[in-house]
């Protein structure tokens, strides 16, 4: 699933690569897939994006939006799969989600092997949709401080029992951040997935804030995790510390075999030495 740092790559590389260029054509999907939604038909669609202009890519939390000219804001986003460029003259898949043709013979297909939303918005509505409406600041934007984070914990405190995984994961608290970039940032910040909140001292939570900053910002400098790809079908060059690979080995920091659990529907690695 891309996470901040996928859709941030995405975003430069598609500033670098599309803005500025034609839409000849857009389609909506031609492979089935009940777990994609849209929210315009096949030739609404095509009717609102051909002829229109790119304008420069943005990502927020688990979303990528990018502007068009003509008063329009396309919208991926809670996906995993594969946004590729395609300069003219390339080859491009058969079977896609979304695909956009431009004036120049290139092109953009986005496929997703599991489930994501592809919608495109008038430009003002684009944070009206069920899972970008209201979200919280993000780990790369300039109000996510050590107070605000601060703040954020007492105010999840008030609420149900969480857990330092739960917080990272659940209910956007903070919205970028999944199962796969949490599970390092729980390691390096040596905290168990069930970690209560309630039991995190003054210095575990900078710890945590800071390591948060830290991984993403890691993250997004080497191009995004290495099991995700890019614009250009390249693998990112992050790779994860503690993944399913890790399972058996020895821990990166202590030399004890690295766990696997499940918790919060997912699976998480772990090091009961280092992660108590």
């Amino acid at each position: 699933m891309f996470e901040l740092p996928e859709f941030t790559t995405l975003a430069r590389q598609m500033n670098d690569a599309l803005r500025g260029k034609t839409i000849r054509s857009g389609e909506l999907g031609n492979r089935p897939h009940k777990f994609v939604w849209y929210n315009r038909s096949h030739d609404e669609f095509a009717r609102l994006t051909a002829g229109t202009t790119v304008g420069e890519a943005y990502a927020k939390g688990k979303w990528l939006f990018v502007p068009l000219e003509t008063g329009y804001v396309l919208v991926l986003g809670e996906c995993g799969g594969k946004v590729l460029y395609h300069p003219a003259g390339t080859e491009t898949p058969e079977q896609y989600h979304l695909f956009l043709r431009f004036e120049d013979g290139a092109a953009l297909s986005v496929t997703t092997q599991m489930w994501g939303g592809m919608e495109l918005y008038a430009a003002g509505e684009e944070y009206s949709g069920k899972y970008v409406r209201g979200m919280r600041t993000t780990p790369v934007e300039p109000g996510f401080t050590f107070d605000y984070f601060d703040a954020l914990v007492d105010e999840v405190l008030k609420g149900p029992k969480r857990s330092a995984k739960g917080l990272l994961t659940q209910e956007g608290f903070v919205p970028g951040v999944g199962n796969a970039s949490a599970q390092d940032i729980l390691f390096r910040a040596r905290l168990h997935p069930r970690h209560p909140l309630t039991a995190l001292s003054a210095e575990q939570r900078r710890t945590l804030y800071d390591t948060i900053v830290d991984t993403v910002n890691e993250i997004i400098a080497r191009g995004g995790r290495y099991d995700e790809f890019d614009l250009y079908n390249q693998r990112g060059g992050y790779v994860r510390l503690m993944d399913s690979a890790a399972v058996g080995r020895p821990c990166p920091k202590c030399g004890g075999e690295v766990e696997k659990m499940q918790y919060l529907g997912g699976a998480c690695y772990v090091c009961p030495h280092c992660q108590q």
